[in-house]
């Protein structure tokens, strides 16, 4: 659960860009598109509580991944990314390597954490909800994330989007601390992304 700046495309970046697909008609001339993340303006965060401490933030530094906008057709718009878990920063490096480690995120075994959308359904003009298959400690579960998509006019047309996702870590076998370290973990992406 932790993602960072790379040159490819974010874990839950890509999500977003896929609401794209449910704003009104499209000016470009084919419907369907590819899109990349611009690494300047993309942030990939998470937060974690734990009784008697405070709440934890960090992020992922380390992501690829690839997008496809169908705007005629937004249930035909498909995203998948690789986040690498190693990638993981919290501000302490002594936290980081023990989040690294077995009772985590076990890096040396599971290097990536990967995400492949199922269904994208439109529900406003400017909100999605993007389905998929998330992998993680080699489980692989469903995962909905909420997004909040818009389209920045320009010499290069952009995406700006903001995507939350919740993500229950015991059911992919993170079970270390529990129950003093919630189970849940809060996603969040933050991005814009310009059109291949």
């Amino acid at each position: 659960m932790s993602l960072s700046p790379a040159p490819k495309f974010p874990r839950y970046a890509a999500l977003a860009l896929l609401a794209v697909a449910g704003i009104g008609p499209s000016s470009l001339a084919a419907s369907r598109s590819n899109w990349e993340i611009d690494p300047a303006r993309t942030h990939i965060s998470f937060s974690i509580d734990a009784i008697g401490y405070p709440r934890t933030e960090g992020q992922f530094h380390h992501f690829d991944g690839r997008i496809s906008v169908d705007f005629d057709h937004p249930a035909q718009s498909r995203v998948s990314f690789n986040v690498e878990a190693q990638s993981i920063d919290v501000g302490s490096a002594s936290f980081d390597d023990y989040l690294r480690s077995e009772a985590f995120l076990n890096v040396a075994r599971f290097r990536e954490i990967a995400f492949v959308s199922t269904a994208v359904e439109k529900i406003s003009e400017h909100e999605i909800h993007i389905t998929g298959d998330l992998t993680m400690l080699g489980v692989t579960k469903p995962l909905t994330v909420d997004v909040e998509v818009s389209r920045q006019a320009g010499p290069r047309e952009r995406l700006g989007f903001t995507a939350r996702a919740k993500i229950d870590r015991l059911e992919f076998g993170m079970n270390s601390g529990f129950p003093v370290i919630s189970r849940d973990v809060d996603l969040l992406v933050a991005s814009e992304a310009v059109e291949r």
